[in-house]
C-alpha cells in the first residue's frame, strides 16, 4: 500500500512541477499572509489539485496545506507545501521545491520532495531508504568544525530564535548559508552537500518539513524539534534541526543558547 501512496504522490508532485515551471519567469500574481510570507496563485492552484485529488482517491484521508486545509477526522494526513520557496520564486531565482508527506499517526510514512528546476524527484517510504532519480542517497560523515560542513540558516520574521547571535557563532564552526527554501537545503543534506539546516518555524512549519524529515532521516540523518524532541508533522511544529546526524546534539546546545 505505501509503493500505491508514493506513486500518488510522485503524480502530485509532477503536476506541481509543470504549474510552478508554466508560471516561471511570467508576471506573477502574488499577495501576502499575515507572518509576511508570500503567497502566489501558484501555491493555490497546487494546494487545491492535491485537495480535489485526495478527495477523489482517499476519501477517508484529510490534507493539512500551507495555503488551505481538508479537514476531517483521520489517522492519514496529506500534509503540503505545494511550493516550498515562494520568495525565491517571485524573485525568480530557481531555489523552490513541491513537498508532500503522507502521515499516520503524526509520523511521515511516505515523502517526496520535488525540484522541477533541475527534475530531481526525491522519495521515500518509511523503513525504505532514500532515493533521487530512484538513484540511493545518503548523508555525509562531516563533523561541525570540519572542512567542508556546512550549515543552512532560514530567517524568519518572528521572535523564536536570535539569528544573528547564532550565525556569529557557528561561523567559526561551520559555512553559513540561507538559500530560502528548507526543503531544498533538506535534500542537499540527504544528499551530502550540506550537513545541518536550522528552522525556526513558521505557522505552517509541519508543512515544510515533513516530507524532508523522513527523506533525510532514511537517508542517515536526524530531525528533532528546536529543543532536541521528536514531534508529530500533522499540527503545528516546535521548528526544526536537520543534520546527518554527528554533530546534532552539539548544534542543538549552540542553538539553545539563542532560543528566545
Amino acid at each position: 500500500m505505501y509503493n500505491e501512496y508514493l506513486e500518488f504522490a510522485k503524480e502530485i508532485a509532477l503536476y506541481a512541477g509543470k504549474v510552478m515551471m508554466d508560471a516561471y519567469q511570467q508576471d506573477i500574481d502574488l499577495n501576502y499572509k499575515t507572518d509576511k510570507t508570500v503567497v502566489t496563485a501558484v501555491d493555490k492552484k497546487i494546494n487545491r489539485y492535491l485537495i480535489e485529488r485526495v478527495k477523489e482517491k482517499y476519501k477517508d484521508h484529510a490534507v493539512n496545506g500551507e495555503e488551505e486545509n481538508y479537514i476531517k477526522d483521520s489517522e492519514y494526513v496529506w500534509v503540503c507545501d505545494p511550493l516550498d520557496g515562494t520568495g525565491m520564486f517571485v524573485n525568480q531565482i530557481p531555489v523552490f521545491v513541491f513537498s508532500l508527506a503522507l502521515v499516520y499517526r503524526g509520523e511521515p510514512i511516505v515523502g517526496v520532495v520535488y525540484n522541477a528546476n533541475e527534475d530531481k524527484i526525491y522519495t521515500s517510504i518509511k523503513g525504505e531508504g532514500a532515493y533521487c532519480n530512484n538513484r540511493k542517497i545518503s548523508v555525509n560523515n562531516k563533523k561541525l568544525g570540519d572542512l567542508g560542513y556546512r550549515t543552512n540558516i532560514e530567517i524568519f520574521n518572528n521572535d523564536i530564535v536570535d539569528e544573528v547571535l547564532l550565525i556569529k557563532e557557528l561561523k567559526k564552526l561551520s559555512k553559513i548559508s540561507s538559500i530560502g527554501s528548507v526543503a531544498r537545503s533538506a535534500m542537499a543534506i540527504a544528499t551530502g552537500n550540506f550537513s545541518c539546516d536550522i528552522f525556526p518555524g513558521t505557522a505552517h512549519g509541519n508543512c515544510d518539513i515533513a516530507a524532508s524529515y523522513l527523506i533525510v532521516k532514511e537517508a542517515g540523518g536526524k530531525v528533532t524539534d528546536l529543543y532536541g524532541n521528536e514531534q508529530r508533522y500533522d499540527r503545528e511544529i516546535k521548528g526544526a534541526i536537520i543534520t546527518n546526524g554527528i554533530s546534532h546534539n552539539q548544534i542543538l546546545e549552540i542553538v539553545k543558547k539563542y532560543v528566545i
